[in-house]
């Protein structure tokens, strides 16, 4: 696992220096060594919506879903790319499961 987190450090360094696709490159790399490695499906999602890849992005997004089902951040990043993408209604979807399990949120104290 440790090599695994040191591909993920590096990918986040790649993404701090602006290099998106070296980033993404090293997150394909931990995928193809443990498939459910959900930081980086979570950075992927991120990453590929930024370079333009909704449907890859979308994937990703529901991948973390699939991997952590009872974690509301999962339900709300789902929200956000799909959003991001134009699919208004799976994103207001996922915005609802998001918030039936309590995810808090802008407006809840």
């Amino acid at each position: 696992m440790s090599d695994l987190n040191a591909l993920y450090d590096a990918a986040t360094a790649l993404k701090n220096q602006g290099d998106l696709p070296g980033a993404v490159a090293k997150l394909q790399e931990i995928l193809e060594q443990d498939p459910g490695y959900v930081l980086a499906h979570t950075a992927l999602a991120v990453h590929l919506q930024k370079l333009g890849n909704p449907q890859q992005a979308l994937a990703h997004a529901k991948k973390v879903v699939e991997l952590e089902p009872n974690d509301p951040f999962s339900h709300a990043q789902l929200s956000v790319i799909a959003q991001r993408c134009g699919m208004i209604m799976e994103a207001e979807d996922a915005l609802a499961r998001s918030n039936q399990m309590g995810s808090g949120g802008c407006g809840s104290h």
